[in-house]
């Protein structure tokens, strides 16, 4: 008798991370359940279920989870993925651009736990993932606001993997550093790496990693698909892992 598929949730799907992490369980044989506020394009698993929403909105969180109970009467594993960035000085930030940024890397995290709680204790267990940054451990000038919600989200994590472990949920946290991604390289206007155009800039980014590259998007979703799977990682919750090229093994001042 075959075994019932394993459903997963990741919001973001339509980004960079995103759309890799959804190839890496869709070739695993998972279904999957997409959400971002930005089509998808072609490429979304035939069997799955992709949901236009903006998660920073908590009417919008319940939408999703209704079109997902529809969907689905479990889930095995959700990916809070989807992170929005503001750069700039922390003096010139406004209250409305701190509060989108918390609304939509820590608050929709808060109620995509809960909404999603009750689906992974339906399928007998579960993990979440959340995708934080390694700005939640060392980060640079004017990006205050997503250094912060990524910080937030390592403490969220640990305090859900603490309350969630009775029912077998597991949760833990990928902190990704430089991966090529839309989102690195719009932030690339802060100063923090030299160079006259996006592609030297990046090498230079590159430079300062210990493996000397920028990451792939496809690296950080195996990485992903790890935290997820309890084949792999059933041993695993209220953890972060960092996945940077080495980049924070390096003293600052070499």
């Amino acid at each position: 008798m075959n075994e019932k598929p394993r459903v997963m949730l990741i919001t973001g799907a339509a980004g960079g991370i995103g759309r890799a992490t959804v190839k890496v369980f869709a070739d695993a044989g998972w279904k999957v359940i997409g959400v971002d506020r930005a089509e998808f394009g072609e490429g979304f698993p035939a069997e799955g279920l992709f949901i236009r929403a903006d998660i920073s909105d908590p009417g919008a969180m319940d939408s999703i989870y209704q079109q997902a109970r529809l969907y689905t009467q479990h889930l095995d594993a959700v990916v809070h993925n989807a992170g929005y960035q503001v750069t700039k000085p922390l003096v010139e930030t406004s209250v409305e651009e701190w509060d989108a940024v918390m609304a939509s890397n820590l608050r929709s995290v808060f109620l995509g736990a809960k909404l999603a709680y009750p689906l992974l204790k339906a399928a007998g267990g579960g993990a979440i993932v959340n995708v934080s940054s390694v700005h939640a451990v060392a980060t640079s000038a004017d990006i205050a606001a997503y250094a912060a919600s990524k910080g937030g989200l390592l403490a969220l994590t640990r305090a859900m993997a603490i309350e969630f472990a009775r029912d077998e949920i597991r949760v833990n946290a990928v902190l990704p550093g430089a991966v090529d991604t839309p989102m690195l390289r719009a932030g690339m206007n802060r100063g923090h790496v030299s160079g006259p155009t996006i592609q030297e800039r990046l090498e230079n980014l590159a430079s300062k990693t210990v493996i000397g590259r920028v990451g792939q998007p496809e690296e950080i979703a195996r990485c992903i698909y790890f935290l997820a799977d309890y084949s792999q990682s059933s041993f695993m919750t209220g953890q972060a892992m960092i996945v940077d090229g080495g980049a924070t093994a390096r003293l600052s001042t070499e």
